[in-house]
C-alpha cells in the first residue's frame, strides 16, 4: 500500500511541478514582487502537502529585506520548505540547476547559481549578493556548502557572509528539522546525504508516513564589526541553539 500511495503521490507531484513550470513561463514576467512571492509560497506549501509533509514554522518569517537567511542543509527539500515558510531568493551550488524537473523549478524561482570550490566564482557571487541586499532582496544560503546528516552541523564557511557585511543588512539564522510527526523523533526519510542519490531519497520521502518539517526562526543579527569568519562562527553557534530548542 505504501508503495501504490508513493506512485499517486508521483503522478500528483508531477502534474504539480507542470503546472509550476506553465506558471513560471506565462505569469511571473507580469506580476508584482509580492504577486509573485505569493504564488511561490502557496506552489510550494500545495508541494509538500501532495508529498505528504506537514510543515510547522516556528518564530518569525521575514516579511521585506535587505536580509540573509542561513539555515542548517539536510535535504533537497529544503529550498521547497523555506519557500513554503517564507520565499526568499536562494543561493545554490550549480549542480542542482540540473536535477530533473525541481532544477527548472528554482531556477524559474530566480536561484542564483555557484560553482562550487570556484574561488573567483564565490567572489562574483559575493558582489552580486551585496548588490541584490542593497536592493532590499531576501537572499537565502546553506553556509554547511552540502547537505548533512541533521546530527551535527558541518563547519559553516564564512566567504558568503561578506556580502552582508558590504552590504550592512542583517543576518537570519533559521533550523530545519524533519521529525516523525506521531513519535517527536528526528525522521531520516528526506536527508540526501552520503551514496544516497537523488531519486532514492525522493522516493524514500513518498513511500514515508508522518514526515514534518519544523522550520524555526531566529532574530536577524547586525554585523556589529565582526569579521565575516567571526560571523560566520557566531551564526552556526545560534542555528545549533535553534536545534536543540
Amino acid at each position: 500500500m505504501k508503495h501504490l500511495r508513493a506512485l499517486w503521490r508521483v503522478v500528483r507531484a508531477t502534474g504539480h511541478v507542470v503546472r509550476g513550470l506553465w506558471i513560471i513561463r506565462t505569469e511571473f514576467g507580469r506580476l508584482t514582487p509580492s504577486q509573485t512571492e505569493l504564488l511561490v509560497r502557496e506552489w510550494s506549501r500545495q508541494m509538500l502537502r501532495i508529498m505528504g509533509v506537514e510543515l510547522v514554522v516556528r518564530g518569525d518569517p521575514p516579511t521585506s529585506g535587505p536580509l540573509l537567511v542561513v539555515a542548517n542543509h539536510m535535504s533537497w527539500l529544503d529550498i521547497l520548505v523555506m519557500n513554503a515558510a517564507q520565499p526568499a531568493r536562494f543561493v545554490s551550488k550549480s549542480d542542482a540547476k540540473h536535477w530533473p524537473l525541481l532544477g527548472a523549478l528554482i531556477t524559474g524561482a530566480g536561484t542564483l547559481y555557484i560553482e562550487r570550490g570556484n574561488r573567483r566564482d564565490a567572489m562574483r557571487m559575493v558582489h552580486h549578493m551585496a548588490e541584490r541586499l542593497r536592493e532590499r532582496d531576501i537572499l537565502a544560503i546553506f553556509p554547511e556548502g552540502t547537505t548533512g546528516d541533521g546530527r551535527a552541523l558541518l563547519p559553516f564557511h564564512a566567504n558568503l557572509f561578506q556580502a552582508a557585511i558590504s552590504a550592512n543588512a542583517p543576518i537570519l539564522p533559521v533550523a530545519l528539522r524533519f521529525i516523525d510527526s506521531r513519535t517527536g523523533e528526528r525522521h531520516d526519510a528526506p536527508v540526501f546525504v552520503g551514496d544516497a542519490t537523488l531519486v532514492g531519497s525522493i522516493w524514500a520521502t513518498l513511500c514515508a508516513d508522518g514526515v514534518q518539517v519544523v522550520v524555526r526562526y531566529g532574530e536577524p543579527q547586525m554585523p556589529q564589526g565582526r569579521d565575516r569568519r567571526t560571523w560566520a562562527r557566531d551564526m552556526q553557534d545560534e542555528v545549533a541553539r535553534l536545534l536543540a530548542s
